[in-house]
């Protein structure tokens, strides 16, 4: 059982709802990212997704851009992702980490290699935003014969066909982009997103985690109400922009534990 599994396991006989907050490996520095990411347990992070920065995004808006360009201007590379994963893992092995990126990176490291060494390093899950399920079956194999969950996106858009594909491959959790644009854009409509996720559970049992626009307690709170786990992104980074460098981790651990108490409101 992944540590992906373990941990909604454990949520679901507390009753709880997932946290799982986003930052972007190498921002605002190669030296805060794995500081910033036990300062994201100690608030209360359930699982955590490491963004892995790349030059041409397509599913990420202008906050996690500036992440991004921040993160490749200071020289961080996939390789030196996992270097991150690796030494988060010297003083924490229970909370899992899915790496979130696109798959330039990958496919340029070689997807066995790749597999190989992001399971090596610690890592639990592996969400790629351009790989269509369709064309997944080969990497969805190589996590899975490494010990790691495939985990994909579904939209609004998103058909039943499509919604069956991603369940016939992905693992750990599927994640519901709750709104048709890019992350941190636009208002999110939290009826529709509650009317989305029936059609989801139809196809897969899978815990399907929320995320895209999600910002503060009271909005955490109202999607937990019918969500298994909420994800949070930009307003994180944006706080990372915020503070400097001696007052990141204090601010984004303030910040994600306000979040987690609006999560924590709502019992299954």
């Amino acid at each position: 059982m992944s540590r992906i599994q373990k941990a909604f396991e454990r949520l679901n006989g507390e009753g709880r709802k997932a946290l799982i907050p986003f930052i972007t490996a190498g921002d605002p520095s190669a030296d805060l990212t794995v500081p910033l990411m036990h300062a994201l347990v100690d608030a209360g992070a359930d699982i955590i997704e490491l963004g892995v920065p790349f030059s041409d995004p397509m599913a990420d808006g202008p906050t996690i851009q500036r992440a991004s360009e921040r993160a490749l201007a200071r020289g961080m590379t996939l390789r030196k992702v996992l270097q991150r994963v690796s030494a988060f893992r010297t003083e924490n092995d229970k909370t899992p980490v899915v790496l979130m990126g696109y798959a330039n990176p990958i496919e340029a490291m070689g997807l066995d290699v790749f597999a190989e060494k992001a399971a090596q390093s610690g890592v639990d899950g592996v969400l790629v935003v351009d790989y269509p399920p369709e064309e997944a079956e080969k990497f969805g194999a190589a996590m899975k014969a490494n010990g790691m969950d495939p985990i994909f996106l579904i939209a609004p858009t998103s058909t039943a066909e499509r919604i069956e594909q991603v369940a016939k491959i992905a693992s750990g959790y599927v994640y519901y982009v709750s709104l048709a644009g890019v992350t941190g854009s636009g208002a999110l409509n939290v009826e529709a997103v509650a009317e989305k996720l029936p059609a989801i559970r139809q196809k897969t049992g899978l815990p399907v985690g929320v995320g895209f626009g999600i910002r503060d307690a009271a909005t955490a709170s109202r999607i937990a109400v019918f969500a298994d786990a909420i994800v949070v992104g930009s307003r994180i980074i944006e706080e990372i922009e915020q503070s400097t460098a001696e007052t990141a981790c204090a601010n984004v651990k303030t910040l994600v534990a306000d979040i987690r108490r609006g999560v924590d409101e709502v019992k299954k």
